[in-house]
């Protein structure tokens, strides 16, 4: 074994070690309470794994967060702690940038570029991004990622299926059995750039004729499997809109609802991080005019029958039709529905549903905070389900239902007003599940991605 293979399995069993000492050590407190019949301080157990992931940084940073917006994937005291976490990895220096950018490019990167920035423009869980400048002038974004991530999140993976085991064991309401499956396969997904330079190929195809959201171009001669190059799109933080006027911040909020429900509603595809990092506003003639969309690592491509049971479950609330949602839950792949779990589930479906079939300018949620919203509602199933379920959560709802908190969540933040009803109707009016397959089909083969869908 080398002195760098030697370095990189020393890295790995600390990360085991690290990771497994903070999760089981919140673990074991949990069981040993069971055992003996005591009440658990979870507010405070909480904290101490918040802080203990926290300290770690990572991908299961990013696991985490994941978490925190997918409603009783874990206790609501946990759920507080992790939204506080924020990704703090700590950027690679330049000698380490210098050594990583050779591995992927060779000796000579360095003439491949007309510059390179040696800061980091931006560092998240998994990488950082490099401002650089192509030969003919193009401002170029460089997302390289960190050495050894594929080991760090293996060991995260595993660690937290024995916090979700955990789980199980002491609260059956909500099996996650499936759940960890998909967050483990869209994981694995995000350590393959050349998987999210197909991802951004095809948003960049998906949304051509959409002024208000653009996707940057990939740069395949400057990426790799673990380097990515992308145009460098301008912008401003979408927070940085939240006092604007109404009309701005409407225009913002719909281009947001174009960016997600057009790739969803005709090509059977969503974005499943729509959180506020990912997006900026770029103006034009010196006004804020739309997004861009700036991450693709996290994409969900569903068969085309999903999207049949999104309208299905629509339609079925909307007139009352109950075999209409019970098929809609069953396309989803829910199981053993009794008519009691089903009025459970109407419960969220309801909520996320209400302003969709509401006919007026509205906010997504009145009175609510961004940070709250569906909250309450998913508490309520979970009370409920301790009662009438166990229920199965099928792996293809887990990011269809962060992405609609995420997106909910921006829509709070822009205090945004609009008719949901209509630009739901106007995205998914002719619609068809014939029409999906075939635009999905096109779509996927004319960036390489033929035969890839997430069933």
């Amino acid at each position: 074994m080398t002195d760098r293979e030697k370095n990189r399995f020393s890295a790995r069993a600390k990360r085991y070690a690290s990771v497994g000492a903070n999760v089981g050590g919140v673990a074991a407190r949990m069981a040993g309470a069971r055992f003996l019949g005591m009440d658990i301080d979870r507010a405070k157990n909480a904290v101490e794994l918040a802080a203990a992931l926290g300290g770690l940084k990572g991908p299961i940073m990013k696991v985490a967060q994941l978490l925190a917006t997918i409603p009783e994937a874990l206790p609501p005291e946990y759920i507080t702690e992790l939204t506080k976490l924020q990704s703090q990895a700590p950027p690679m220096g330049w000698a380490f940038v210098k050594r990583r950018m050779q591995a992927e490019l060779g000796p000579d990167w360095q003439d491949r570029f007309a510059g390179f920035e040696r800061h980091p423009a931006a560092a998240a869980s998994l990488g950082q991004v490099h401002r650089a400048r192509s030969h003919d002038g193009a401002e170029l974004a460089c997302k390289l990622q960190y050495a050894d991530m594929q080991s760090a999140v293996e060991a995260d993976l595993r660690q937290l299926g024995l916090l979700f085991a955990i789980r199980r064991r002491f609260d059956p309401a909500i099996d996650t059995t499936e759940m960890i499956k998909e967050i483990g396969a869209r994981m694995r997904e995000e350590l393959d750039y050349r998987h999210e330079a197909k991802h951004a190929a095809l948003y960049r195809n998906m949304l051509s004729d959409e002024d208000s959201v653009r996707v940057p171009q990939v740069w395949p001669e400057l990426s790799t499997g673990r380097l990515l190059t992308l145009d460098w799109l301008e912008g401003s933080r979408m927070l940085d809109h939240k006092d604007d006027a109404l009309a701005v911040r409407n225009r913002l909020a719909k281009a947001m609802f174009t960016a997600w429900w057009v790739p969803f509603s005709r090509f059977g595809v969503i974005h499943g991080d729509p959180h506020l990092g990912n997006y900026s506003v770029f103006a034009e003639k010196g006004k804020p005019s739309g997004i861009n969309l700036l991450d693709y690592g996290c994409i969900r491509i569903f068969p085309p029958s999903f999207v049949g049971g999104v309208v299905d479950l629509y339609n079925g609330l909307r007139h009352g039709d109950d075999a209409r949602v019970v098929h809609a839950y069953e396309t989803w792949g829910f199981k053993k529905l009794s008519r009691e779990v089903i009025d459970i589930l109407n419960i969220w479906a309801r909520f996320i549903y209400g302003p969709l079939m509401d006919d007026r300018v509205r906010s997504i949620a009145d009175g609510v905070k961004p940070g709250d919203y569906g909250r309450r509602q998913a508490f309520e199933v979970h009370k409920a389900l301790r009662q009438k379920g166990p229920v199965t959560v099928p792996r293809e709802f887990v990011l269809m239902d962060r992405a609609a908190i995420g997106l909910g969540g921006v829509f709070l933040h822009l205090r945004a007003e609009l008719n949901f009803h209509r630009l739901f109707e106007a995205a998914m009016e002719d619609f068809s599940v014939k029409d999906v397959a075939a635009r999905q089909a096109a779509a996927l083969k004319r960036v390489g991605l033929a035969g890839n869908c997430q069933a």
